[in-house]
């Protein structure tokens, strides 16, 4: 099927006492009925995820990575709190089932959730669809993104979940903060860019739940039908501005093809595959939105946060704690992305 998750071996570095957690299971997780055959996801950057096998049904498992972690990140027990929020909700996320947060079951603080079948579909060009199967893909994924930033945030029980006010400027300086504590080597276009968010921050605050990496790969879609089944990896999640949400969502329409993301270049109307002032009056219309201001903004904030994350994946990978095997040449893209929110500033 294509875009089936694919599932490896254990990465060496990822290892655990496979025996202490399900005997830790077995007491804990009601349908757990043991001996679970345990793979791992191929392809994550940050916390490891985990596919266990039973006789009868699937569960995955995320943990926090081995090793010195930076502070703040890989935080699995604010991944399970959102997840537990959203249950019920319009926005389909996979039930989450425990939180572990006795590192000596496995050394490392991990949840459990229910496996949902689909297709994790990577390339944003959604090869092997026809173009009415992208444009329904499409189009759901911005219709699910819409539920979530209309979401009560407060009555869901997230109200302690972030800080409401001042988000990009946090944000900023959060990333600015991360990125140098990763210790990679310099970047030019990094430094100007760094320097130009806090002088330029439109001041405008609204506030919603944000996923942080709202994308394509991070979605399950139905395994034959073109809709959304189920929104993955929230790690990044907080309560904030919905339009840094939604630029990050749309780096592709500012990316070239190269990357396995990018929509730069591409003539897409035949490939069903919406535009980015079509995407965004979805959205708008969604939302009760008249507009989207201050758009080139939020632009260079997306793939300067973008930047400072994969610096974190770059530094993990020289470190050899990464979740994926491939890190190193992943995370190097932190100068690329650097560049092309420079780029943007400058065509401004």
């Amino acid at each position: 099927m294509i875009g089936e998750a694919v599932l490896v071996p254990v990465l060496p570095n990822h290892r655990f006492d496979a025996a202490a957690l399900d005997a830790y299971l077995r007491e804990h997780l009601p349908d757990y009925e043991g001996d679970a055959v345990i793979r791992q996801f191929q392809g994550g950057q940050s916390n490891p995820t985990f596919h266990l096998q039973t006789r009868s049904r699937a569960f995955v498992l995320r943990k926090k990575p081995p090793g010195v972690l930076l502070a703040s990140a890989h935080a699995v027990d604010r991944e399970y709190a959102v997840l537990s929020a959203l249950v019920g909700s319009k926005v389909p996320v996979p039930t989450p089932r425990l939180l572990c947060a006795d590192d000596s079951v496995i050394g490392q603080m991990f949840y459990v959730m229910d496996h949902v079948p689909g297709r994790v579909l990577t390339d944003g060009l959604l090869p092997g669809c026809s173009p009415q199967e992208r444009a329904a893909i499409y189009d759901s994924m911005n219709e699910v993104f819409a539920e979530l930033h209309r979401v009560d945030w407060r009555g869901a029980g997230l109200g302690q979940f972030g800080k409401p006010d001042f988000y990009v400027a946090r944000q900023v300086a959060r990333w600015s903060k991360q990125y140098i504590a990763s210790n990679v080597p310099d970047c030019p276009a990094m430094n100007r860019v760094m320097a130009w968010l806090p002088e330029h921050d439109p001041a405008v605050d609204e506030a919603s739940i944000v996923h942080g990496d709202y994308r394509l790969g991070n979605l399950i879609v139905h395994p034959t039908e073109p809709r959304v089944v189920a929104v993955l990896d929230w790690e990044l999640a907080t309560i904030g501005h919905p339009l840094a949400d939604l630029a990050y969502n749309c780096m592709n329409y500012h990316l070239p093809s190269l990357t396995g993301r990018g929509f730069a270049g591409v003539d897409l109307a035949p490939l069903g595959i919406p535009g980015e002032k079509e995407y965004l009056a979805a959205y708008c219309r969604r939302t009760g939105r008249d507009a989207v201001p201050n758009w080139d903004y939020y632009m260079v904030f997306a793939l300067f946060r973008i930047a400072a994350i994969l610096a974190g994946v770059y530094r993990r990978g020289l470190d050899g704690n990464a979740s994926d095997a491939q890190a190193i040449e992943r995370g190097a893209g932190y100068r690329f992305m650097a560049e092309i929110a420079w780029s943007i500033v400058e065509a401004g």
